[in-house]
């Protein structure tokens, strides 16, 4: 039944890749930087203005939901057995589907693994291993 409910809309699908874009440009700079500025340049820009998209699009996302858990009081209600309205069961099922959404997990899992495959990336080079 989640599924029915919990749609992303294309505008979170959006932000996605633009935070996965960004990831993957800032991981690239240490190999890029190895035999071209421009393109070391070009995808520092594409990072840092992609992160600044993507975290500004999450910070006001996360911000209007902690605003409506506020405003309508549900955790009260939810610790007093209070009745909820169809707005507080509304306000419930968009936290409990952002936090079902595995864009987040997809997301962390590309940071960790191309953090790690550029530490061994940068390793290689540092340690004389790669010319």
């Amino acid at each position: 039944m989640s599924k029915n409910v919990c749609k992303e809309s294309p505008v979170t699908t959006l932000f996605f890749i633009i935070g996965l874009v960004a990831t993957i440009s800032i991981r690239l700079i240490g190999v890029t930087g190895l035999f071209s500025v421009f393109l070391t340049k070009l995808l520092w820009y594409i990072g840092i203005v992609g992160f600044l998209l993507f975290f500004i699009y999450k910070f006001k996302a996360e911000n209007e939901r902690r605003n409506l858990v506020n405003k309508t009081n549900i955790i009260e209600k939810i610790v007093s057995d209070e009745h909820f309205v169809d707005e507080d069961k509304n306000i419930l099922i968009s936290v409990l589907c952002s936090l079902t959404s595995k864009k987040d997990i997809i997301n962390y899992f590309v940071i960790f693994f191309t953090s790690g495959v550029s530490l061994i990336i940068a390793l290689l080079f540092d340690l004389k291993i790669i010319k």
